[in-house]
């Protein structure tokens, strides 16, 4: 399997992790990263100006790079673009030159309303992809009336090797361990620090590690909480392990059922604590696999009886990380329902 991926290249990104899942089921990857290609061009005012322009006015230069990638790109079967909101229809043309299937991975929300002007070129290429990967039940028709092939509905995914690491001999540091853990960033309208804050009232110690926490007009008051701006790696996978219980906050701009901190939190040892949807209790069974909560007085009363009580705190952690499994939520989970749906599935994938 020869395979075009078009995405971020950073080690760091959930991005890259895909295009090493690919690489870990046999196949070939060849990675552009037009977000490195663009450079400057995406930062500053010049980055806000096509952030909020759908990049079409990148849409030159990103066909201009793109050309001169392709003169020397061997042949391919499969094309993958995760994320995408830089390629313009234009450039999505350029790569059906290459005769192989396109497919477009986006775990945010482009046919939402929260971020319709970022994701504006994205939206107008949907009808040229061979397949478009969502991870919303509203998407799927709404891809579907921007002319979509195919569009298959997934969950969040996890990495069987970035996030489910051997932790066996292995403590972790002083520095990532807590009570309460939140990783993450504050967005403007979602009330997360609020939310901590009534945690804080209520006598708990959440961590927070995030950006954007310095914005807030509470930030005096969660400023002893806040250890540090965003983390990735392994002290990401660290600060999931090492809490005795993990948050997880929803989008409410993105039409958040779940997150990728659904899977990841479980899938590195963590204990899941998140808001109660119908998503949530499909993925885990509710105060065995995982703990939900309506408001902030529910997690607070879920909080103290967790921590007041280790053994039933380390059940649900291990009946979580169990269940996850089962649900087959892993990026390679993922490649290969891709690869079968395509018709492009090896052999000794199928037997797997």
């Amino acid at each position: 399997m020869r395979v075009l991926y078009i995405g971020v290249s950073d080690p760091a990104s959930t991005t890259r992790h895909r295009a090493d899942a690919m690489r870990r089921l046999g196949a070939s990857v060849t990675h552009l990263d037009p977000l490195q290609a663009m450079g400057d061009r995406l930062h500053g005012w010049a980055g806000r100006l096509h952030y909020r322009s759908g990049y079409l006015l990148l849409a030159r230069a990103m066909q201009s790079w793109l050309r001169a990638e392709l003169k020397s790109l061997p042949a391919v079967d499969l094309v993958w673009v995760d994320s995408g909101e830089l390629l313009s229809a234009g450039t999505v043309q350029l790569l059906k030159r290459l005769g192989a299937p396109i497919v477009l991975f986006n775990h945010d929300d482009p046919t939402g309303t929260r971020d319709r002007l970022r994701f504006l070129g994205l939206r107008r290429a949907i009808a040229l992809y061979d397949l478009c990967i969502v991870m919303r039940a509203p998407n799927v028709e709404e891809y579907k009336q921007h002319g979509a092939r195919d569009v298959l509905r997934s969950w969040m995914t996890f990495d069987e090797l970035k996030h489910q690491l051997d932790h066996s001999d292995r403590p972790v540091p002083v520095h990532l361990q807590s009570d309460i853990a939140f990783i993450g960033g504050n967005h403007k309208q979602e009330g997360r620090d609020l939310f901590l804050l009534q945690l804080i009232d209520a006598g708990l110690n959440p961590a927070i590690w995030g950006d954007g926490w310095d914005r807030s007009a509470q930030w005096h008051r969660l400023k002893p909480h806040w250890r540090g701006p965003s983390i990735s790696g392994q002290d990401y996978v660290d600060a999931m392990r090492g809490a005795k219980i993990c948050l997880g906050f929803l989008s409410k701009g993105n039409r958040d059922q779940h997150t990728t901190r659904t899977m990841e939190i479980p899938a590195a040892g963590g204990l899941l604590c998140a808001k109660r949807t119908d998503e949530h209790t499909a993925l885990y069974r509710e105060g065995e696999e995982a703990v939900f909560w309506l408001d902030a007085y529910e997690c607070i009363q879920h909080c103290r009886e967790l921590l007041a009580h280790p053994e039933r705190r380390e059940r649900i952690r291990a009946a979580g990380r169990a269940r996850l499994k089962r649900n087959q939520c892993g990026n390679e989970d993922l490649v290969r329902r891709v690869w079968q749906r395509l018709g492009l599935l090896p052999a000794s994938q199928q037997q797997a």
